[in-house]
């Protein structure tokens, strides 16, 4: 079985960047998310092996920081792997501060190191 991962808050062509890295590389079927309310309710109706959280959704501007601070703090959805999608270092090291894993930025979807990182859930 596919492992399930969400794209949170991401533009058509950075969703698009992270299918072809994400169904591309692993077993795994990416869910697209437009906004936090949309990824709680999908994360409630099944769970997901992992959640890809941009830095700032790019259609209400929300900070993805604020989503994994919900799924971190909800009993249900705890242990959900969470990472943020940021070339920033210091909103990488504000997503692991509040429980997310360490994720990656845009510039760098095609290294190996990226696909080592995301290998860590998804093989």
């Amino acid at each position: 079985m596919p492992k399930r991962v969400l794209d949170v808050g991401n533009c058509d062509m950075d969703h698009g960047n992270l299918r072809t890295l994400i169904e591309g590389a692993f077993d795994a079927a990416l869910v697209r998310c437009h906004s936090a309310q949309e990824a709680l309710a999908e994360l409630r109706k099944a769970p997901a092996d992992l959640v890809l959280v941009n830095r700032q959704f790019d259609q209400d501007l929300s900070e993805g920081v604020e989503l994994i601070k919900k799924v971190k703090g909800d009993a249900q959805l705890q242990t959900t792997p969470c990472m943020l999608i940021t070339n920033f270092p210091e909103h990488q090291a504000t997503a692991v501060a509040v429980g997310g894993e360490p994720g990656f930025g845009k510039r760098d979807l095609g290294q190996t190191k990226t696909r080592e990182l995301l290998a860590k859930y998804l093989d």
